[in-house]
């Protein structure tokens, strides 16, 4: 069973090696699968630094410095909930390349009863691109395996040309 494109996850990895570039991953909804995901690239210990799996508010404020007001108004799931996580999971890790993501995986009322999620991908500090995912997957895994096929695909984009916004 392929949890995810494995050949997108090893072009990523060459991509970032052939730079000598790192990447970090801060992420909610997708609760380490796309830690995961890129972990199994060859060689991920010479590009990989690490990730946080930041769950509310309190956490993402405390490690990821996400500002409270904000995040607290839209239950931590927004564009820019999304872009702070990966501007600052960069600095905490001192990469990079910088992916932030956070949603849901199963309908709930703050959701208004969907499922959906926010992610944005960060270079040197800037955001390359910020999009909402709306599956149509119905399991919450299925979900979170789309959120991570779909941020890997475009981080793979981005990184084969990082001076085009996604």
């Amino acid at each position: 069973m392929e949890l995810f494109n494995k050949p997108v996850v090893s072009s990523i990895g060459s991509y970032l090696l052939t730079r000598n570039e790192t990447i970090a991953v801060a992420e909610s909804v997708t609760c380490g699968l796309l830690q995961a995901a890129i972990g199994t690239a060859n060689d991920a210990r010479h590009f990989y630094q690490g990730g946080i799996t930041a769950y509310n508010v309190a956490q993402k404020y405390r490690h990821l410095c996400v500002e409270p007001v904000h995040a607290m108004k839209v239950n931590c799931v927004s564009q820019e909930v999304a872009a702070e996580m990966a501007i600052n999971v960069c600095k905490l890790f001192c990469s990079q390349w910088g992916i932030g993501i956070t949603g849901y995986a199963t309908p709930v009322p703050e959701s208004g009863n969907s499922v959906f999620a926010f992610f944005a991908i960060a270079n040197g500090g800037n955001i390359l691109v910020t999009e909402k995912i709306e599956p149509v997957a119905a399991d919450p895994l299925d979900i979170q395996l789309v959120y991570v096929k779909e941020i890997l695909s475009k981080l793979h984009t981005c990184i084969a040309n990082p001076a085009i916004q996604v």
